[in-house]
């Protein structure tokens, strides 16, 4: 059945289809907010990483900046009375703290010391040095932990690592020598101003990537909305195609036998041979009302798979020759040959359930036998292919146009509808043996061009 996002949305308009259309916006929108959250998670996941792996690599190039430089002072400084004798090319910019340093700056002269500032702080918390950029607010204090975050008065945040320093006096051996104590603290530290504006960069990036995400993903949830409600549309249409249909075949013999019993009632006297016309008439209905309701139960059966196909041993040998000794004398009616053409040497033998592949291949071969006509001939050839048995149904009858060939396995679809009424066919047929088919993993196709016969091919595999 041909459906198209047009065709949906021009049913959708009616008001017994605004329950999909409904439901497919929830669906779509669904299907945005899983995703929008989903991309925000991993948005702010993607952050937290980048935020986390670039203050990880500045904590670790300040700690070895104040490394490199507590070697060096190590060397040169045994105490704070050394400060003053300290070399200008270690610490171009330093300023003593009983000194009037400058202005604060924010370069210094020593390359690898670019936007560091560098505080001496004795254990006391006297501020004795300073060196590099001098941010102005930033307490001195005894550094109470190794790796600090304080504040400057504009609430720019620094990261500072703090360092001992101690005398530079030869090692002791003696075992009960204790280590000299430090004499001062070294920190080391530096703005994160440029660290955060880039990561107010990468938020703004990541805002930007996630609304152009959702403006994609939008119309593609309406889309995936549309493809999922495509099925179940599909099926409410079939159903009530399948109920309007169902309905009105069942009210076919039903008037019959209504019409009869109310002519009959009209009837002053009832002679015995009008009670036996009637009788037939009634019983003839009612056996047409039975076959429809038993069809109609079968094919319920085969939808759901309630009842799924019995998987013992079948001779399609057999089954065939079964089917011509019973369609036989139908055919001889007809005044039809009916011919047999096994083209395998084996028994070709599938799993499944023998009565209702029976009942497939007595469908076919009773509906090439009702449009063929006189002198006419229908033949059944078994071959076999492979891993797949092929059951050819030929037949020299009327034909199929190729615009009713796709729709003939529609359910009560009838190429003919004046004489199928005729015969008794309530366009089950087909749709029965095309379902039966599919429950054996099998399938059904049809060849036939108008006035030169039909050939009906069932493909159902071998058990190994």
């Amino acid at each position: 059945m041909a459906w198209d996002i047009g065709l949906f949305r021009q049913k959708a308009s009616k008001p017994q289809n605004q329950l999909f259309q409904q439901s497919r916006l929830q669906l779509a929108a669904w299907y945005a907010g899983v995703m929008g959250v989903i991309l925000a998670l991993l948005g702010f996941g993607m952050y937290r990483a980048i935020a986390h792996a670039h203050a990880v690599t500045i904590d670790r190039e300040i700690q070895s900046v104040a490394d490199a430089l507590k070697n060096a002072l190590k060397v040169t400084l045994a105490d704070e009375q050394q400060l003053k004798q300290l070399p200008p090319q270690l610490l171009p910019d330093l300023c003593l703290g009983d000194q009037r340093c400058l202005e604060p700056i924010q370069q210094t002269s020593s390359p690898y010391l670019q936007g560091y500032y560098i505080r001496i702080i004795s254990p006391a918390g006297e501020l004795l040095a300073t060196a590099g950029a001098r941010p102005q607010g930033i307490p001195v204090a005894i550094p109470t932990e190794t790796l600090q975050t304080v504040w400057d008065d504009s609430n720019q945040h620094y990261h500072q690592v703090a360092v001992e320093l101690f005398p530079n006096v030869a090692p002791t051996i003696t075992p009960t020598a204790l280590e000299p104590e430090s004499w001062a603290y070294l920190v080391v530290g530096r703005s994160f101003q440029d660290f955060d504006e880039y990561l107010a960069s990468v938020r703004w990036r990541i805002l930007l990537g996630l609304l152009l995400a959702l403006t994609l993903v939008a119309p593609a949830s309406w889309w995936l909305a549309t493809l999922a409600m495509r099925p179940i549309y599909r099926s409410y249409s079939q159903i009530q195609q399948f109920t309007a249909d169902a309905a009105h075949e069942l009210r076919t013999p039903l008037a019959a036998i209504r019409a009869t019993v109310e002519s009959v009632l009209r009837l002053p006297h009832l002679s015995e041979a009008d009670a036996q016309d009637t009788l037939g008439v009634i019983h003839r209905q009612n056996q047409r009302l039975s076959n429809l309701v038993s069809n109609l139960l079968l094919l319920s059966k085969l939808d759901i798979q309630a009842y799924p196909p019995k998987q013992a041993p079948c001779n399609l040998v057999d089954l065939i020759h079964d089917i011509a000794e019973e369609m036989a004398a139908f055919a001889l009616q007809k005044k039809i040959a009916l011919d047999i053409d096994v083209q395998t040497d084996s028994t070709a033998t599938v799993l499944g359930d023998e009565e209702n592949l029976y009942r497939l291949l007595l469908n076919l071969v009773n509906n090439a036998l009702t449009y063929t006509p006189e002198d006419g001939r229908v033949t059944l050839t078994l071959q076999q292919q492979q891993q797949q048995a092929l059951i050819l149904v030929t037949d020299t009858g009327v034909g199929i146009a190729p615009e009713d060939q796709a729709k003939i396995f529609d359910r009560f679809y009838r190429v003919d509808t004046a004489r199928s009424r005729q015969t008794g066919n309530s366009g089950l047929g087909l749709a029965i043996a095309t379902a039966i088919a599919q429950a054996h993993k099998g399938t059904i196709t049809v060849a036939s061009q108008p006035g030169q016969g039909s050939t009906f091919t069932v493909s159902l595999p071998i058990s190994s």
